[in-house]
């Protein structure tokens, strides 16, 4: 099957790696409007949810599906933002570690005077709605105009958090903040957010480009240079930090981001000198990549997007997408980071002013228009549309089990692609026929990272790739036999295990049988629950006490365990069983069967409950004149009824006693040997 799957592969790449199509738009979620979207993200936490910033003060969060029918607040600080003009809400970023800390980052323009914040809030347990209360401000300065106010934050493949900042405002940046290192007015910022400094709420990446600087320049400081960068975003490919920065009366520029680096403004507007207008300086400053200029062939205010990494408009992928404002123009822009890029026209009109650009965990791109609410996608391209929501569903020592969502109509099937973490290559080990959405596979081994991602396939070409989803394979609990022993009318289960990975715990099933009894307990029931111990490579020895009703007396019980690790997944043991009798009440010792007897007699006794590990019980025969002829039981009894033989083999004929001894009773009984 695999090599039949790579050949597949092999074949239909062929046949289509030349394929292309005219770019339009379509509305990607038909049923929803926003208020003045200015941002789109997604969490990165496997959720498929997208989450639209609007400028007024809110964040929506839905579904990443087209037929949705409606969106959640997830966040309202519309009582503590100041918008209108490009003052509002402008950006939102999720934490690397989202999914386990919760943290997620906006910058928002407030206060009176106006001020620029970011900071961090905190998702409550409902996944769909945050704590309003939870706001911790890292940053802040001072806006001194309602225009240029930047707002675009996003953590870059290094973990850091990225912050746009206009220059300030007004026109032709009076107060000179672009070159003014000592304003964080027309810069990118860096920050680390997991760690502070003792006085604010972050610290200053060690390499920062000014960082212990003698004259007073802000350490926060990336790059430099901007009027009002409008949206910037990092390939997930190169790492290249992509940034529109929108011009002042004559030239739209794309940089690519650099540490340290001066892009020029106000000094020059692209790569044209803006002040002095001829004969300016350009010692040490970095031109645009890329520039338009103010007219009908190009627009008048960029609006930045992303570097296509998508699966379903092919004939985009790699080229960085971006649009204007005003003319409503996109374009795709190829850079290879040494060749002269190439600009490509992919829509004259959109017919809508495209206020920002974003992702969702596949890479697909979406586009807010401000003026109707409404979020755009490009219509998908690709001959075959690509699968989506990959997931793991159970992951056990010998398996790794993962399903997805079919968004195609006329695949042939699905191809299963797997890659070792560390080895850096996928290989396709299977493929599964069409309209099937899950596949477990078997030929995994222990403690192993895996990656998995899937594609669609027909007759004539391959799907994009579905997302990846990462997986560690469980080391089994290696558990020994699992062992049982009544004392009185309690079961004590016994059980260890030699090495324990991810181990959540052990949850104890129970099955009674006896025709007598009620047959409601024929069948297996959870009745407790025994904590594991996580990770370990140690022996640990567990116990479980199942105190039963006397009613039970003469049944059968039989036990089993279920071992359950922190991810869900679960292995049973084997079963065990034994005959339940019901606690004696008291000490008794019972007239010995046969008797008289020649040559061996059984003699039964009883221990009642006193505790967990039995009583010190002495079982001895007399003769009649009180001497010892025969020592039966010495030692720790559990509780219950116990049988022992006594032979008479070397004994005379004649009447003996045979005598229960604990610690405060004597039971004394009378036994005839006849020969």
């Amino acid at each position: 099957m695999r090599r039949l799957v790579i050949f597949m592969i092999i074949a239909i790449h062929s046949l289509t790696c030349n394929v292309t199509a005219q770019t339009t738009i379509q509305v990607a979620f038909p049923n929803l409007t926003f208020n003045q979207p200015v941002d789109i993200q997604h969490a990165g936490d496997n959720s498929d949810r997208l989450f639209v910033v609007s400028q007024s003060g809110t964040i929506s969060v839905f579904q990443n599906n087209s037929n949705v029918t409606g969106a959640k607040t997830f966040l309202n600080i519309s009582d503590r933002v100041v918008s209108g003009g490009e003052r509002g809400l402008l950006g939102l970023a999720f934490h690397p570690d989202y999914i386990n800390n919760g943290y997620f980052y906006v910058n928002y323009t407030g206060g009176s005077p106006l001020q620029t914040f970011v900071s961090r809030f905190q998702v409550s347990t409902n996944p769909d709605s945050a704590i309003k209360s939870s706001e911790l401000v890292l940053l802040s300065f001072a806006q001194p105009y309602t225009n240029h106010n930047g707002g675009q934050i996003s953590f870059g493949p290094d973990g850091y958090l990225y912050i746009a900042t206009g220059d300030g405002g007004s026109g032709g940046d009076p107060q000179n903040n672009g070159q003014n290192k000592s304003s964080f007015l027309g810069k990118i910022l860096r920050i680390d957010v997991n760690s502070t400094n003792g006085i604010v709420n972050y610290s200053i990446p060690s390499d920062n480009p000014f960082v212990n600087n003698l004259s007073g320049w802000k350490e926060e400081i990336f790059a430099y240079g901007l009027r009002n960068p409008w949206r910037f975003s990092f390939d997930p490919v190169t790492d290249r930090n992509w940034c529109a920065d929108v011009g002042q009366n004559v030239w739209e520029e794309i940089n690519i981001i650099e540490k340290g680096k001066n892009y020029g403004w106000k000094i020059m507007e692209g790569a044209h000198c803006y002040s002095p207008s001829t004969g300016c300086d350009t010692t040490g400053l970095t031109f645009p990549i890329f520039e338009y200029a103010h007219n009908s062939s190009g627009g008048y205010s960029v609006t930045g997007g992303f570097v296509y990494r998508g699966p379903n408009v092919p004939n985009l992928y790699g080229k960085y997408i971006y649009a204007d404002f005003v003319s409503q123009k996109i374009w795709g822009l190829t850079y290879d980071g040494i060749n002269q890029p190439i600009n490509e026209l992919l829509i004259n009109s959109a017919g809508i002013g495209i206020s920002s650009f974003g992702v969702d965990q596949y890479n697909e791109l979406y586009m807010c228009a401000l003026s109707n609410g409404k979020i755009y996608k490009f219509t998908p391209t690709a001959q075959i549309i690509a699968p989506t929501a990959l997931k793991i569903v159970s992951n056990v020592a010998s398996s790794v089990t993962i399903e997805w969502t079919d968004n195609s109509n006329n695949e042939m099937g699905f191809i299963i692609e797997r890659e070792i973490v560390g080895e850096s290559q996928f290989i396709a080990i299977d493929s599964v026929s069409a309209n099937v959405v899950r596949y477990q596979d078997t030929a995994v081994n222990p403690e192993i990272n895996y990656i998995y991602r899937i594609r669609a396939y027909n007759s004539t070409s391959l799907s994009g790739y579905s997302n990846e989803v990462s997986v560690y394979t469980v080391v089994p609990v290696e558990m020994g036999s699992l062992n049982l022993q009544q004392n009185g009318d309690g079961v004590y289960l016994y059980w260890s295990t030699f090495s324990e990975t991810n181990n959540k715990g052990f949850e104890v099933f129970r099955m009674i049988k006896n025709p007598e009894v009620n047959t409601n307990y024929e069948t297996y029931s959870i009745i407790g629950f025994v904590s594991g111990s996580g990770t370990t490579s140690s022996k640990n020895d567990y116990k479980f006490i199942d105190k039963l009703d006397e009613q039970f007396s003469g049944s059968k019980v039989f036990y089993k365990l279920k071992q359950i690790d922190y991810n869900g997944n679960f292995i049973f043991s084997d079963a065990v069983e034994l005959d339940f009798v019901s606690s004696p009440k008291q000490f008794e010792l019972f007239q010995n069967y046969p008797n008289p007897f020649n040559p061996i007699t059984k003699i039964k006794y009883s221990v009642p409950m006193n505790s967990e590990n039995g009583s010190k019980i002495a079982l001895n025969v007399f003769d009649v004149l009180g001497n010892k002829v025969a020592t039966l039981v010495n030692g720790v009894k559990p509780s219950g009824v116990h049988q022992v033989e006594f032979d008479g083999t070397k004994l005379t004929s004649g009447v003996y006693f045979y005598e229960l001894e604990t610690d405060n009773i004597r039971i004394l009984k009378k036994l005839i040997l006849l020969k």
